[in-house]
C-alpha cells in the first residue's frame, strides 16, 4: 500500500486542473475577441465543410478578405447569417 492517494495528492490534481482550465478559457477569450477570423475558425463557428465556406464566399453571402493567399471572414458576418 505504498501508492495510496493522500488529501495532498487530491488537492495538487484539482489545482493542476484548475490551472488548466483558466489557460483553456482565457485562450478561447482571446480567439473570440477577434474581430477577422481566418477560415478554418470560420468553419468551426458555422459547422461547415471548406467546400460549403467556398460557395457562401462565391454565392456573396459572406464577404471576406483575402491577404497573403488566406482568407479572413468578419466575425459580425457570421454571425448575421444565423440571424438570416
Amino acid at each position: 500500500m505504498e501508492n495510496q492517494i493522500t488529501k495532498e495528492d487530491l488537492k495538487l490534481f484539482a489545482q493542476t486542473i484548475i490551472g488548466e482550465l483558466k489557460e483553456l478559457l482565457a485562450k478561447q477569450s482571446k480567439e473570440t475577441s477577434l474581430e477577422w477570423v481566418k477560415a478554418k475558425v470560420a468553419r468551426q463557428l458555422l459547422s461547415i465543410s471548406p467546400a460549403s465556406l467556398q460557395t457562401l464566399r462565391i454565392s456573396g453571402k459572406l464577404q471576406c478578405r483575402k491577404i497573403l493567399g488566406s482568407y479572413y471572414y468578419n466575425r459580425k458576418d457570421i454571425m448575421n447569417l444565423f440571424n438570416e
